[in-house]
């Protein structure tokens, strides 16, 4: 394996890693449409906190599929053939969500601006729990041929593994959201239904993270083969956790969303250390795609790395002065749709 396989392969945790954080927290703030907002002007504030950054979080997405596609394609190729209904149902979420922000501001009556609201908190539940679905059932193990072939049935995708990751990354994903709306939305009736959910769903999300590695242990090989790096993320993770609930209770809002964030993080770096030296799992370990055979070649990653190496400080610049641009706190008051 050389350097900049292994570069490759870290910068693919490091994108899907800033697509969780970043989306994290829309599609936590899109779930809150429904659970969280209780009227039209609720809403509005809710969508204008997120509504200058969701399409640009998303690009996270992109490129962490671009990347894979040109430096790791037998990874993807087996990947994007083997969760083909998975990811088409990913797709149809993030299309219906996206066009669901558009078609409400548009809709002239209630009715159709509550259906789409509607439409948007449960596309914001669906495409982080099958997230979290598929990254599962990539660390558990499919089964797979010798070239990359899946041919799996529905309890092969559907497991108790998988659920349980699906809802520890829409949770978290959700509380991410909540977090964010306390730092975005200025003190009203909203703060206040959030500070209450807050505080049944952190222990919830612990009693997760329980069960998530319990299921990690039976399902998969990490306890077996990297003991030591796979149980210190474990403690990181319900550690940040802890904090999180702790600086979420004493209304400290930056670092609460901060933490949430990093949890999210840390589950994506334990499941890439897990996975790796692989990129897909199979049931029987000598059908396992490994790194060192699954990229491209060394001329097309030198090239892709000085690309990158460019283009990533100016998407990082401009990510970031989005987010100074648009940092005031929004009253929900002052809030209509445009």
């Amino acid at each position: 394996m050389t350097n900049l396989q292994l570069l490759w392969f870290i910068l693919e945790a490091v994108l899907f890693s800033g697509f969780f954080f970043l989306e994290g927290f829309d599609f936590g703030v899109g779930m809150a449409f429904r659970t969280v907002a209780k009227n039209d002007q609720e809403v509005d504030a809710l969508y204008h906190a997120i509504g200058p950054h969701w399409d640009g979080n998303e690009v996270w997405l992109l490129t962490a599929g671009g990347a894979m596609f040109a430096a790791i394609p037998f990874w993807y190729a087996s990947l994007f053939s083997g969760f083909y209904l998975i990811l088409f149902f990913i797709l149809l979420g993030l299309i219906y969500r996206g066009v669901s922000f558009e078609f409400r501001e548009h809709m002239l009556t209630s009715k159709f601006r509550n259906l789409w609201t509607t439409i948007t908190a449960i596309s914001s539940l669906v495409v982080p729990f099958l997230f979290g679905l598929l990254f599962t059932d990539v660390v558990k193990g499919m089964p797979m041929d010798h070239l990359g072939n899946i041919s799996a049935g529905f309890f092969d995708y559907v497991n108790p593994f998988s659920i349980v990751g699906g809802v520890a990354v829409a949770l978290l994903s959700y509380l991410h959201g909540l977090n964010y709306i306390q730092l975005k939305i200025h003190p009203s009736a909203m703060n206040k239904v959030v500070q209450q959910q807050v505080k049944v769903l952190y222990p919830v999300l612990l009693l997760g993270e329980v069960a998530f590695a319990v299921t990690l242990f039976i399902y998969t090989d990490f306890f077996q083969t990297k003991l030591v790096a796979t149980l210190a993320m474990l403690v990181v993770i319900v550690l940040v956790s802890v904090l999180a609930w702790v600086t979420a209770l004493t209304r400290k809002q930056g670092f609460a969303f901060i933490l949430t964030g990093l949890a999210i993080i840390a589950v994506v770096v334990l499941l890439f250390i897990g996975l790796f030296p692989r990129v897909m799992v199979a049931n029987d370990p000598a059908n396992s795609i490994l790194l060192k055979n699954a990229t491209s070649t060394q001329y097309t990653l030198t090239w892709m790395t000085w690309i990158s190496l460019t283009m990533v400080p100016i998407v990082l610049a401009y990510q970031g002065w989005s987010f100074w641009v648009f940092k005031k706190r929004i009253k929900v008051e002052d809030a209509t749709a445009e």
